[in-house]
């Protein structure tokens, strides 16, 4: 191709490689403590067939390690107010309970991540005693929770002190080596310097093999620290979008920029549901009410890798204690629930078809125009001869949408799905029920 006098290459932003195997996966928290009324490793163990058939490839881990007992909150505690970096929790396992069931895991050909707290820790972890030095301190000298929040029960770190990063760093490599797990998701990564995350990627994952999680949107972490980060924005505007507080119409201004200013090479985590939203806001049916299938299908389809949350795939009502015993109530059948098959197929689609691949694997989302621009989304990822196309009606009311451009330069297409299962067509007038949407596959 003639690239012109003055063509100038641009330098990817994104220094580090991805793991081939995250390039076309899913990923599910689980929360442990509520997955079974046992709430233990092994328990949760058996839903391990169950969820490859689901087809999620990377399993997030909440917590592992023993949790506080000074200023806790609840009968059981915070899983992130932690003890004990290098131990497990003896409320969920053993060591070897936990071995096992990272082995299990990998049986299956799936991935684990586990939850990584490095910004405090709980008020009676031992290293308040035999390093007082490594925390933050108030102005009177006490140990200081953070600020503006109510995490009381917490108490911060200071990144400062280069003992502490080294500790941090070797805590780290423990679970890398010892129980071989994945990858970590970094808990409120942006709190902690980002200097660090360089240190601790360098140091224990120079060869790139390992899957690092942010909980954070800040597109410096994805230079050389993290292969994924929250799609935090998104999430809330899909609430509001659910709630009719915003339209159609921004949430073509958000993949605006996520198309142009956002790197092509890093990538957002979309969800509607974690442990977070669903613990303070309510669960997913509160939040997102009729239009909660409609903005989940979206999140699987576009770019970006979906999240699913314990209790998601059978599109469970309840918001679960953060602090308590409030193990899921699992229908008997879960794999024939409505929701766990509608998921398995959209997984199956995402991990199959390579425009849906995540980074810049897949295909770009294109807008498909359309004369209702407040109400309706519309777009296209392609990638080569393989292609998805979703639609979807953003209101509670019945529309009639005329699309306004031509589709016949995309490889030929045939309905996947469709909201109420009717025969839809991809033609030039298309109608849909209030939050109705189709998808299209080739």
């Amino acid at each position: 191709m003639n690239q012109g006098k003055y063509y100038y290459p641009l330098e990817d932003y994104v220094k580090l490689k991805h793991p081939s195997w995250c390039i076309n996966a899913s990923i599910y928290e689980v929360n442990i403590r509520q997955y079974t009324k046992e709430g233990t490793f092994e328990a949760f163990s058996e839903h391990l067939p169950r969820l490859k058939k689901l087809g999620v490839k990377i399993l997030w881990l909440m917590p592992v390690h023993p949790i506080g007992q000074l200023h806790r909150k609840g009968e059981l505690g915070s899983p992130y107010a932690i003890t004990d970096h290098m131990k497990i929790n003896p409320e969920l396992g053993t060591d070897q309970d936990f071995k096992q069931l990272i082995d299990d895991i990998h049986s299956l050909d799936m991935y684990v991540i586990i939850d990584w707290v490095a910004n405090h820790s709980a008020w009676d972890n031992a290293l308040t005693q035999t390093h007082p030095h490594w925390y933050k301190k108030t102005d009177d000298g006490t140990f200081r929770s953070t600020t503006w929040f109510d995490w009381d029960d917490i108490i911060e770190f200071d990144f400062q002190q280069s003992e502490l990063r080294h500790y941090m760093i070797n805590a780290m490599r423990h679970y890398l080596q010892t129980y071989q797990i994945d990858g970590f998701r970094c808990d409120v990564a942006g709190f902690v310097p980002l200097n660090f995350w360089h240190q601790a990627r360098a140091e224990l994952d120079p060869e790139h093999k390992f899957f690092w999680l942010a909980e954070w949107e800040e597109r410096d972490l994805h230079q050389s620290a993290f292969n994924m980060s929250y799609a935090w924005q998104l999430n809330d505007l899909l609430e509001d979008i659910a709630q009719q507080k915003r339209h159609a119409e921004n949430l073509c201004g958000y993949i605006a920029k996520h198309n142009n200013a956002f790197p092509d090479n890093a990538m957002r985590m979309n969800f509607l549901d974690n442990h977070d939203k669903n613990a303070w806001d309510g669960s997913v049916q509160q939040r997102f009410g009729e239009a909660e299938e409609t903005l989940l299908a979206m999140t699987l389809l576009m770019d970006g890798m979906p999240l699913l949350y314990s209790g998601q795939e059978v599109a469970s009502s309840q918001s679960l204690a953060f602090f308590d015993k409030d193990p899921i109530q699992w229908p008997d059948d879960i794999e024939q629930h409505p929701r766990h098959l509608w998921l398995q197929a959209l997984i199956r689609l995402k991990s199959q078809n390579p425009a849906l691949q995540n980074g810049r694997f897949g295909g770009v989302m294109n807008e498909i125009k359309h004369d209702q621009r407040d109400k309706v989304i519309a777009f296209y990822r392609q990638n080569k001869r393989h292609c998805v196309v979703f639609i979807a009606n953003l209101t509670p009311q019945p529309i009639r949408v005329k699309l306004q451009q031509p589709l016949n330069h995309l490889p030929p297409l045939s309905l996947f799905i469709s909201s109420d299962n009717s025969n839809v067509i991809l033609d030039e007038d298309l109608e849909f029920q209030g939050w109705g949407y189709a998808v299209f596959a080739s």
